[in-house]
């Protein structure tokens, strides 16, 4: 009896400790699923690289990082952004005991061990093409990093050969990681809308060249032999509460039903479906990778018009949690300080600062695409037990 039972007990306790939710215990032993994730951004994933550089930022003062860690971090969040979640995935319960430690900020790192697990390479402003090339748009480079896109990716290679000293040990690194690549281009257009440049003329025709960017840096990871890499998509910028105090009208006819404005989450969607489209060609020549597509967009906006099915409040659904008490409590760029409009509880708010969204959002968004439906296919429907 007990001869036949063990083999169903053992095949119980693999599932559970390869589950993908059963990340690593504090003796830093690996998922089953991915040993590694190496993610590559601006400031929606940033854990803490702008601040390595930059002491002066604000989400290195209160009430930044509030929520999770009561102190400020460098995230530009109350709290944890979508890669911290990605990492933490648990054992199958609430405990944080057994988890994937938070991953190391590159500029933050210095030593192999450092990046045992991962690499986060994002940084706060960081665009897809270059400083230079904002430069000779004529842009003012004060919140433009010289991070791009490019730099990063050439991080991420010190990083691997850090780790890996042969070609063999390279090669297993990359096939058991799980890249994280973006968002990246947001601040692309970003960085124009808020200097004031024109939209048919200037931002719209950006939208290829960015495109390009990150196609090259997908190239790059995976003729280094990436397998799995997550590349989300652009958010509703319609819906954001900088973006609808930037471009108030008295025009319903401008905003949708959920009191987005139309036109930006147009220009969002344009964006996605280039990428998308971009992703499949990219796919279709190597059937060996997975490129997995985040709906970063499909995601805020389904808690953007139905906040109460997903335990926000919709009476402040398009209303920063920290600000200057404006419209949309967001009536300049970086408005969140010691000083501003703070709500009681920002797990009930979409988004956190008027630019950046809230810890709560951010879990939103990691949820649906570890489990779907916000990720094609989903990361963990990559998994194999």
């Amino acid at each position: 009896m007990a001869s036949s039972i063990m083999p169903v007990i053992l095949s119980f306790l693999f599932l559970v400790l390869c589950h993908p939710y059963a990340a690593v215990s504090s003796a830093g032993q690996a998922p089953c699923c991915y040993k590694r994730l190496f993610s590559l951004g601006d400031s929606i994933i940033d854990n803490g690289n702008l601040g390595a550089v930059n002491p002066n930022i604000s989400a290195l003062a209160f009430p930044y990082g509030e929520t999770f860690f009561h102190h400020p971090t460098g995230r530009f969040c109350d709290g944890r952004v979508i890669v911290d979640f990605i990492v933490m995935a648990t054992l199958l319960t609430s405990t944080d005991a057994l988890r994937l430690p938070f991953l190391t900020p590159f500029l933050a790192g210095k030593t192999a061990e450092d990046f045992e697990h991962g690499a986060n390479f994002a940084v706060a402003g960081a665009t897809a093409l270059s400083q230079q090339f904002f430069k000779d748009m004529g842009l003012d480079l004060a919140i433009i990093p010289p991070f791009s896109l490019d730099v990063q990716v050439e991080w991420f290679k010190r990083v691997l050969y850090m780790l890996g000293p042969t070609e063999q040990e390279r090669k297993e690194i990359m096939s058991s990681s799980l890249f994280l690549l973006g968002e990246i281009g947001g601040n692309d257009y970003n960085h124009p809308f808020f200097q004031n440049r024109s939209f048919s003329t200037e931002i719209k025709p950006l939208v290829p060249k960015v495109i390009e960017k990150i196609e090259n840096a997908t190239k790059v990871l995976i003729g280094l032999g990436a397998k799995t890499i997550v590349v989300p998509g652009n958010f509703p910028v319609g819906c954001i509460p900088r973006y609808l105090t930037m471009f108030q009208s008295n025009d319903s006819s401008q905003y949708d039903a959920a009191g987005c404005i139309k036109w930006l989450n147009d220009f969002s969607e344009e964006h996605n479906h280039a990428l998308r489209r971009m992703l499949k060609r990219v796919a279709s020549s190597d059937p060996t990778v997975t490129i997995i597509y985040g709906d970063y967009y499909g995601a805020v906006l389904e808690i953007t018009r139905s906040p109460q099915k997903h335990g926000f409040r919709k009476d402040v659904a398009l209303t920063a949690c920290c600000g200057d008490g404006g419209p949309h409590n967001s009536g300049t760029l970086f408005s969140c300080n010691a000083t501003s409009v703070l709500c009681p509880d920002p797990s009930t708010h979409i988004s956190w600062d008027g630019l950046h969204l809230t810890e709560a959002t951010y879990q939103f968004v990691a949820r649906g695409m570890l489990d779907g439906p916000y990720a094609v296919p989903s990361i963990l429907s990559k998994c194999r037990y």
